[in-house]
């Protein structure tokens, strides 16, 4: 199977972040970054595809320079190359002009299965892989628990509201997005780390003509905190009463 795997660099979760100075995204001079979770775990569960059924597994990602980190990352923990659309520009793009850079680059090696993580940790709209999946003429399928890969068909399970699962057979190619948790990931080891410098990246400029932006952060900014104490009048009884009138018509906290 040849197969790829869309990761994106976002800031680690430990860094308090700051905002430039019109307010539109963070100052990313001053941050850190890592791969975004739920990718690692579509790159752990595209590894153990590999591993049972063969083929390669190429990642692919689209952003400035620095993107390189998680590529290398990638790299070390088994994955056999990697596309890199670099721009300035994708760092905070949103999916309609991310996962058309990201198609363009990606549709000549024609892959049999894409994995997504299945959201950002920055942004977190969960719409890359629904896109992509259009962009590249492909079936998709989202939230998926489990991959299983019978015949040349693909057998997925969707994780549901309420603690309920949904299991959707779907031909191939496709591209699926993946939940956080569906397997236990791998770190890189030494001998992956210094295999890693010799594999091979290829970098790709944005297709010319792409999507345009359908999105645009007017302002960010990060929540005000404050305590506010009421005290409710009454007996224990009416007090109860009235508590659970406001949690349901004003908290809305209960039905």
């Amino acid at each position: 199977m040849k197969i790829a795997v869309c990761i994106k660099q976002v800031p680690t979760r430990e860094w308090q972040p700051r905002l430039n100075d019109d307010h539109t995204w963070i100052r990313e001079q001053d941050a850190s970054f890592e791969m975004n979770e739920p990718d690692a775990y579509a790159l752990e569960e595209a590894l153990r595809l590999k591993e049972k059924h063969g083929g390669e597994v190429v990642v692919c990602s689209a952003g400035p320079a620095r993107v390189a980190q998680v590529i290398r990352e990638a790299l070390a923990r088994g994955a056999d190359r990697a596309i890199h659309v670099e721009d300035d520009g994708l760092a905070s793009a949103d999916a309609f002009v991310t996962s058309s850079a990201l198609a363009a680059a990606m549709k000549e090696d024609n892959f049999d299965l894409v994995l997504t993580g299945l959201q950002s940790d920055d942004q977190g709209f969960a719409q890359v892989g629904v896109i992509l999946a259009e962009r590249l003429g492909r079936p998709h399928a989202t939230i998926i628990m489990e991959v299983e890969v019978v015949d040349s068909q693909l057998r997925v399970k969707r994780e549901l509201e309420g603690g309920w699962f949904q299991w959707v057979a779907m031909p191939l190619p496709a591209v699926l997005t993946i939940q956080s948790g569906i397997n236990q990931l791998r770190y890189a080891t030494l001998k992956g780390i210094m295999a890693a410098k010799k594999k091979e990246i290829r970098k790709a400029a944005p297709a010319a003509g792409g999507a345009a932006a359908k999105q645009k952060i007017v302002k960010l900014y990060a929540p005000e905190k404050g305590k506010k104490t009421q005290l409710i009048p009454g007996s224990p009884a009416e007090a109860a009463k009235e508590l659970v009138r406001r949690l349901r018509e004003e908290v809305r906290v209960i039905a």
